[in-house]
């Protein structure tokens, strides 16, 4: 077995410094549970499979990153992240936007993992319809998220409204959705090159 690559080491090292800041005395302990598991979970499926399927320097980049942005929310819940309360009297915004940039995440980062596993596990060839089918994963999970919330909600009434997050928008689930369908097509537009360059160097070194 190869050992660990020291880019995903560091990685590693600054996901974990952001998650043990986040953990430090968060806005509500029972809210930044629920903002962080999705990352604890992906963290640990990620290590168990890295001697089997170890993914290319983008991705983990791109899954340490969203880790973090779930990490930030988690911290001040995703309506309080101060950034972007500064940021709304400069663009006149009527709510804290913090939680869309989780949404684009949620369809970017995503889409760039779909796309590795499909073409590496042979499901697709690089065509039209590897695309789609990304775009279609990436939805999937975000209307399953959204369910999830909901279900949450249901569960523990009031205690879930900053894990919602809506501040008041009657359409937040669908903006949400929007959002992940926005960052995956970003994704695949700006990345895909970038991606099919570093899976043909991933299938270079493994060939030798």
């Amino acid at each position: 077995m190869k050992p660990p690559s020291a880019s995903h080491l560091v990685l590693l090292a600054l996901v974990i410094a952001v998650f043990l800041w986040s953990a430090w005395k968060p806005h509500d302990r029972f809210t930044w549970w629920l903002e962080v598991t999705p990352g604890i979970i992906g963290l640990a499926v990620l290590a168990v499979a890295y001697r089997s399927v170890r993914l290319t320097t983008l991705c983990y980049t791109l899954i340490a990153i969203h880790i973090s942005i779930l990490c930030i929310g988690g911290h001040y819940t995703y309506a309080r992240v101060p950034l972007f309360d500064w940021l709304r009297p400069l663009f006149g915004w009527n709510r804290n936007h913090f939680d869309r940039l989780g949404h684009f995440a949620q369809g970017f980062v995503p889409a760039m993992i779909a796309r590795e596993l499909l073409i590496r596990l042979r499901v697709l060839q690089r065509s039209g319809w590897l695309n789609f089918v990304v775009v279609c994963v990436c939805l999937a999970i975000s209307a399953s998220y959204e369910l999830i919330e909901w279900g949450t909600a249901v569960l523990t009434g009031s205690a879930a409204n900053d894990f919602i997050g809506s501040q008041g928008d009657v359409w937040d689930t669908q903006s949400d959705m929007l959002m992940a369908l926005i960052g995956a097509i970003c994704a695949l537009a700006l990345l895909s090159g970038v991606h099919d360059r570093a899976l043909d160097r991933m299938q270079i070194r493994n060939e030798r």
